[in-house]
C-alpha cells in the first residue's frame, strides 16, 4: 500500500466517525490510525533488531535469496528476507550485497527504496587438474 492511500483512508475514517457519531468517532477513527501507526513502527523494529544480531552482509544461501527476491519489494521487505544489514556496494544506483559461505552474492539495486534489479554473483572456482 502507498503512503498516499493509507493517509487517505485514515482521512476517511476520521470522516466516517465525525459523521457517524461525533467528537467521540472521530477520537476512536484516531486511535485507531495512531494504533496501526504502532503497528507499523513496532514491525520495523522487530526486522532492524533480528538483522543486527547477525554478521553484516551474510545469508545462509544466497541462491535462495536470490529466488525470493522480486521487483518492487522494500527495504524492510528485503531485511527480513535476508535477517542482516547488507553490505554497501555502490551510491547511485543504491547497491546492497549479501553473500554466504560458499562466495555466492546476490547484488540488490535499489530505486526510491524498492527493488530494482538484482543479480547472483557465484565465485570462479578453480579448474581440476585433468587426470592423466
Amino acid at each position: 500500500m502507498t503512503a498516499w492511500i493509507g493517509w487517505s483512508l485514515a482521512v476517511v475514517a476520521v470522516a466516517v466517525g465525525y459523521a457517524g457519531y461525533g467528537w467521540p468517532g472521530v477520537l476512536l477513527a484516531l486511535g485507531v490510525v495512531v494504533f496501526w501507526l504502532l503497528l507499523q513502527f513496532s514491525r520495523a523494529l522487530r526486522v532492524l533488531r533480528v538483522a543486527s544480531q547477525r554478521p553484516v552482509g551474510t545469508v545462509p544461501n544466497a541462491v535462495m535469496l536470490h529466488a525470493k527476491l522480486r521487483a518492487g519489494l522494500r527495504l524492510p521487505q528485503v531485511l527480513a528476507l535476508t535477517r542482516s544489514l547488507g553490505r554497501r556496494v555502490a551510491e547511485d544506483p543504491e547497491t546492497w550485497a549479501w553473500c554466504d559461505d560458499a562466495g555466492a552474492e546476490v547484488q540488490v539495486e535499489l530505486r526510491r527504496g524498492r527493488v530494482a534489479a538484482w543479480r547472483l554473483l557465484r565465485q570462479e572456482e578453480p579448474a581440476a587438474p585433468a587426470p592423466a
